[in-house]
């Protein structure tokens, strides 16, 4: 009802995550055992968090453009490297005024360049590779 059309890719994507924040000093006094059951548990959660996220936004994507005759529009290249180009000058403003933020972010942008050439032999090749052969 609110909208025709469905833009992506969503640049915010996969970005659901659970957070758990302790008290510094309560999480120092619990003993190791404890403290590894507490990590145990955040992590679990946030991989169920991805797995229920993933589920329930395919079915409703579905719901969106079988039922309400929503359209699937993807972002040209144009838009996504302008927006990213954006993004970056907007973060390097904020980075060259704070230690912190250049130092995480990069952390992210090292990441991210080596994680993106696994991604494709992986993950996107493996979505690719199923596509191929229907039910």
């Amino acid at each position: 009802q609110a909208a025709k059309y469905y833009y992506w890719p969503g640049w915010h994507e996969p970005g659901t995550v659970m957070e758990a924040m302790i008290n510094q000093k309560a999480w120092n006094q619990l003993p190791k055992d404890l403290q590894c059951i507490v990590q145990s548990a955040c992590s679990t959660v946030n991989d169920h968090m991805l797995a229920e996220f993933t589920a329930r936004n395919s079915t409703a994507l579905e719901t969106l453009v079988n039922e309400h005759g929503v359209q699937l529009r993807k972002f040209s290249n144009e838009i996504l490297n302008s927006i990213g180009e954006i993004s970056k000058d907007v973060i390097h403003e904020i980075a060259d005024k704070d230690p912190l933020t250049k130092k995480v972010y990069a952390s992210f942008i090292e990441f991210r360049k080596n994680s993106l050439a696994y991604t494709r032999i992986s993950e996107e090749a493996y979505t690719l590779a199923r596509s191929l052969t229907p039910n």
